[in-house]
């Protein structure tokens, strides 16, 4: 079970927002983590704890295939981003370091900047409204690899 803050983008976020390519050259989790969404949120790393949520709207995590992108969110704390789409090289470097993102349309749309949001037993509540979502289905494989924590860990 997780439960946080949301911290709500739009359309179109990418992967040089997410984690501006100056700060590549360091890869460590705190790097990424003190820089992660710096340049459309420059507050995110200091208020996002542990649990919190992303919500986006379409083509999230557009842009490079870099991996540092869902590494930062990670490295942040974030439990999972809920977008109305994804990129789809996003979705899969998310799905290998183990960060769960939802596509979910109706969710992305309702959910407001620092609603409480729960996920828990394939469920998603927004405490604030009260209003749950059913998590959309997800293939055995890529559940695994979630559960596991990331492809490197399923793969031992």
């Amino acid at each position: 079970m997780s439960t946080g803050k949301v911290f709500k983008y739009g359309d179109n976020v990418n992967t040089d927002v997410i984690i501006p390519a100056r700060y590549l050259n360091d890869s460590s989790a705190e790097n990424l983590r003190a820089h992660a969404m710096e340049d459309i949120d420059a507050d995110f790393a200091r208020k996002v704890q542990k649990g919190d949520f992303v919500v986006g709207g379409h083509n999230f995590g557009s842009g490079s295939s870099r991996e540092h992108a869902p590494l930062a969110l990670k490295a942040s704390g974030v439990s999972a981003v809920i977008a109305k789409s994804f990129a789809r090289i996003f979705f899969r470097n998310a799905v290998n370091i183990g960060l769960l993102a939802l596509e979910m349309p109706e969710a992305a749309d309702e959910i407001s900047e620092n609603d409480i949001l729960t996920l828990s037993n394939d469920i998603l509540t927004d405490q604030t409204t009260g209003k749950s979502y059913p998590l959309p289905p997800m293939d055995e494989y890529v559940k695994n690899i979630l559960a596991k924590g990331g492809l490197m860990e399923a793969m031992k």
